[in-house]
C-alpha cells in the first residue's frame, strides 16, 4: 500500500509542477499583451496565441482578463514588499519609510502605462483578489507599526506615539500619491509622500531630535 501510494505521489507532484509552469507562461504572455496593446484592447485569445496554449487554458488557470491583471500586479508588487519589509539595515524611522516607498514604486516605475491600468484596476478588485490586496496592506501596516514602536523605544519619537494611527497616517499618504500619479497630475509621487511623511514626523519627534 505504502509503494502504492509513494508511486503515485510522482505524477501528482509532476502535474502541479506542470500547472505552475504553464501558469507562469501565461502571466508572462499576459503581460507583454498588456503593455503592448493595452487592457481594453488584449484579448484571451492573443494571450493564448503568445503563450502558445489554448484560449480554454488560459482561462482555467486565471478565469478573465482582470484576473490576469490583478495577478500580474500581485505578484510583482508582492516581491518589492517583501524585499523592502526584510531589508533590516533600513536604520530609522523615517528612512526605512522612504526606502519602502521607493522600492514599492520601482516596481510600479517599470512598463508605466501597464501599471496605471493594473493600480486603477487592484484599487477596486472583488472577491479573492480583493482579500489578496487586502493582505498586502495589512503586512506593510503591521511593519510600520513595530518600526514605529521601535523609534518610540529609541526615543526618536514621543513616548506614547500610536503606532497604529501612524501606520495609518503614512498608508493614507502612499495610496494618495498612487492615486495622483495615476491620475497624472503628481510627477514624483515617492517626493510627495516623502515631504507627508517628514511634515507628519515633525510633530511626533522629541524636541531636538531629527532622523
Amino acid at each position: 500500500m505504502n509503494q502504492f501510494i509513494e508511486q503515485g505521489e510522482q505524477p501528482v507532484t509532476l502535474r502541479r509542477m506542470q500547472k505552475m509552469a504553464t501558469a507562469s507562461v501565461v502571466l508572462q504572455a499576459a503581460r507583454q499583451e498588456f503593455e503592448q496593446r493595452g487592457f481594453r484592447a488584449a484579448s484571451i485569445r492573443s494571450i493564448a496565441q503568445r503563450a502558445g496554449v489554448s484560449a480554454g487554458t488560459v482561462l482555467h488557470h486565471y478565469g478573465d482578463k482582470r484576473e490576469l491583471l490583478h495577478a500580474a500586479l500581485f505578484d510583482e508588487l508582492d516581491l518589492a514588499i517583501r524585499d523592502a519589509l526584510a531589508n533590516k539595515a533600513a536604520g530609522k524611522l523615517e528612512n526605512r519609510l522612504d526606502q519602502l516607498a521607493w522600492r514599492v514604486f520601482r516596481s510600479y516605475q517599470r512598463q508605466p502605462a501597464l501599471r496605471r491600468t493594473q493600480l486603477k484596476e487592484s484599487l477596486f478588485a472583488e472577491g479573492p483578489w480583493a482579500a489578496r490586496f487586502v493582505a498586502q496592506t495589512t503586512s506593510v501596516h503591521t511593519a510600520i507599526v513595530k518600526w514605529t514602536e521601535d523609534a518610540v523605544r529609541a526615543k526618536e519619537l514621543k513616548p506614547g506615539v500610536d503606532g497604529q494611527l501612524f501606520a495609518v497616517a503614512w498608508l493614507s499618504f502612499f495610496y494618495f500619491a498612487i492615486i495622483s500619479w495615476v491620475q497624472g497630475s503628481h510627477p514624483s509621487p515617492v517626493a510627495l509622500i516623502e515631504k507627508l511623511t517628514a511634515q507628519h514626523l515633525d510633530g511626533l519627534r522629541l524636541r531636538g531630535r531629527k532622523s
